[in-house]
């Protein structure tokens, strides 16, 4: 581990334990109802993404390639080409104008959605249940977390890699202290708030370090040599936010759908389920996500070898770790109904367990190739991102109202292990093949 894989490893780690922690409270001090309203109130809450777009991705490789020709000093000041200076202070205007008005967009749409889905759905067991002000703190929690969002990726870009990732250590312990605190005071449902209040307060005394760097870049003029938006970002842009509006659908939709179909208590079993599958991919995906920035620079510098030798050497740690937290969280999930029956209650059938387990583990893989290849400002998945959501949806359709629960765990392993690994592998292969042809000319993987 590197300094920035340490801090970000632990980080997930930290979060892990707070989730845990969560998990074992929301089993004490909430009914299987609530814990269904839990669950689907954060994954409506993961629709953010709709109003982001992938465009944190984005500003993070503009922002790395411009700094391959820069210099920035401790005290926020920047030297090198005035052209690369002008299109990195360009990334930045751009990104806070972007974020500002989709936080907006996400508050005004969002926060009516939600209170439509809870409503309709109300029926007399669950009329008790007092979901209101939690799901609209939630969203004006997330709406400000949005709004930061592009801040953090354009100073990984800029090489704060570690510096970031300490953050975020920070941000999971606060955020597990809240979260816990809400759960003991009983107001379980105010947790996902609670948590963002956490990473949001110690996420902008953390800026508050950058804010002559922030300062002197968006007041730079940038004139003529602004980013021109239509040709560079756009293209890019539009293929990742329609891979990541596709990634919520493949996973978190399955919550409010099951809500939907088979109610709150099923929902609630998913969601935890779902939730510690998906901490795994998290706790390995750092020995990726940050390469993210020395990936862009070394495309930009034209250093392909060198490329193709750290992320294969990191992509063999990332799936060695993966296999190893896969066989104790399965063999955990074998023994738990023995020990501790009450969790088991709360959770899936061990086998359906084991089934969402392979489906992460084959996410794991595709999220990997995906870093490397965007870091050419590419988005070469769109079309393997379409077709697995597709399916894992059209599956899931059909057989969740019949199977429940066992229907969308199938739809999900058979959609991302049956399509979209063996399509994201060929991708992957194909684009190698380009990147380390010399002859090639690059850039279109």
């Amino acid at each position: 581990m590197d300094g920035a894989v340490a801090y970000t490893f632990f980080a997930r780690l930290v979060s892990i334990a707070g989730s845990t922690g969560t998990v074992l409270l929301i089993v004490h001090f909430l009914s299987p109802v609530e814990q269904g309203y839990y669950y689907t109130l954060v994954n409506l809450v993961a629709l953010q993404m709709v109003f982001e777009l992938g465009f944190s991705f984005v500003i993070q490789q503009l922002a790395a390639h411009e700094c391959a020709r820069l210099a920035l000093h401790r005290d926020g000041t920047v030297t090198g080409e005035a052209e690369a200076h002008a299109r990195l202070a360009s990334t930045l205007q751009l990104s806070v104008r972007w974020y500002t008005v989709a936080a907006v967009a996400m508050m005004s749409i969002l926060a009516p959605l939600g209170v439509a889905f809870f409503e309709h759905r109300t029926t007399a067991a669950t009329a008790s249940v007092a979901w209101m002000r939690p799901w609209i703190c939630a969203v004006m929690g997330s709406a400000v977390g949005l709004w930061c969002q592009p801040l953090f990726s354009f100073l990984e870009g800029c090489g704060e890699v570690r510096a970031v990732a300490s953050l975020r250590l920070r941000q999971a312990v606060v955020s597990a202290g809240l979260a816990w605190t809400a759960m003991v005071m009983h107001h379980g449902l105010f947790s996902p708030a609670s948590m963002m209040v956490g990473q949001i307060g110690m996420g902008l005394l953390f800026l508050s370090r950058y804010r002559r760097f922030f300062k002197g870049l968006m007041r730079y003029p940038v004139r003529h040599r602004a980013i021109a938006w239509g040709l560079e970002v756009w293209p890019f842009q539009w293929r990742i936010a329609v891979s990541w509006l596709c990634a919520y659908f493949t996973v978190q939709a399955f919550i409010p759908l099951l809500f939907a179909m088979r109610g709150p208590v099923e929902a609630g079993q998913m969601g935890m389920s779902l939730s510690i599958t998906s901490y795994m991919g998290s706790l390995v995906l750092p020995w990726i996500t940050t390469k993210a920035t020395p990936f862009g620079r070394m495309i930009a510098a034209g250093q392909f070898l060198a490329l193709d030798r750290l992320f294969r050497r990191t992509l063999r740690q990332a799936l060695a770790v993966f296999s190893l937290l896969a066989v104790g969280v399965c063999a955990g999930a074998y023994c738990l109904p023995h020990f501790a029956p009450r969790i088991s209650a709360r959770v899936v059938a061990p086998p359906l367990f084991v089934v969402l387990v392979l489906g992460s583990g084959a996410n794991c893989f595709v999220q990997s190739a995906a870093v490397l290849l965007r870091s050419f400002k590419r988005e070469p998945f769109l079309v393997q991102s379409l077709a697995v959501s597709a399916m894992t949806m059209g599956l899931a359709l059909v057989t969740a109202p019949r199977w429940g629960s066992a229907g969308a765990a199938c739809s999900y392993f058979a959609a991302t292990g049956g399509i979209g690994l063996p399509i994201a592998l060929a991708i992957f292969l194909r684009a190698r093949r380009k990147y380390l042809t010399p002859e090639s000319p690059v850039l279109c993987p």
